[in-house]
């Protein structure tokens, strides 16, 4: 059985479809890159399967489970978590206690969130900076945090919007290894990048999204020989 299906997802703004008939699913350790242009609707699904936006039409299945109306806490709880293109941390807190308040998703015990936290901060290696301030970590520690935040909440469906983006190629080549890591440890991820040499890189598959609707999926080869992909990114003649 997949972990996540979406089943003919549709989102609608007014008369505007951002998300128009979308359907693939995932299977459990897998990670399936989400690419398209600007405004394909890639954050919108994301959207919509997390619980921030209510699908207009369709089904979003996680785990056998229709999550269509829950609200995110709840989906985060039934072990779906999500980074964000804009990272804001806490930024008074420390490193530790941005970290922790992810862990109190999953318990009551600070002894205990902060042992699931620091858990999570040396998979993304900030435990040097466990007492740092988060609003003074730079931009690539900035997404680590997030990720370490996401992690601690103990998620089987891990959903990464951009987080690649703003770095530069030393840090992304962190994030790549990070990514990988995670797959190591059995966490299932969906991943929305522009760097198309990084998402060929960790996606064992890859859907394409154009204006809202559902343009190719398939492996990382079949999608770079896709000449409706290419025109969809570069532009036809």
């Amino acid at each position: 059985m997949a972990l996540l299906e979406i089943k003919n997802v549709s989102k609608f703004f007014g008369g505007l479809a951002a998300n128009s008939d979308v359907s693939f699913s995932m299977d459990e350790g897998m990670i399936m890159g989400l690419i398209g242009p600007n405004g394909a609707g890639k954050t919108t699904l994301f959207n919509c399967i997390t619980g921030y936006y209510p699908p207009s039409r369709g089904e979003i299945v996680f785990a056998g489970r229709r999550m269509n109306g829950l609200q995110p806490d709840r989906v985060c709880k039934l072990g779906m978590a999500r980074t964000w293109q804009k990272v804001r941390p806490l930024a008074k807190l420390s490193v530790l206690d941005n970290v922790m308040v992810g862990a109190l998703c999953r318990t009551n015990s600070l002894s205990q969130a902060q042992e699931l936290a620091m858990e999570q901060i040396r998979v993304v290696k900030l435990d040097h900076k466990t007492a740092f301030p988060a609003g003074g970590l730079t931009i690539g520690e900035r997404k680590k945090l997030e990720v370490a935040r996401v992690l601690a909440t103990q998620p089987k469906l891990l959903l990464l919007d951009e987080v690649m983006g703003g770095l530069n190629p030393a840090e992304s080549e962190e994030i790549i290894r990070l990514i990988l890591a995670i797959k190591q440890k059995g966490v299932t991820q969906m991943v929305i990048e522009h760097d198309m040499k990084a998402i060929m890189r960790i996606s064992d598959r890859i859907v394409v999204l154009n204006s809202g609707e559902k343009l190719a999926e398939g492996t990382p080869e079949e999608i770079v020989a896709n000449p409706e992909v290419v025109t969809a990114y570069l532009g036809s003649d």
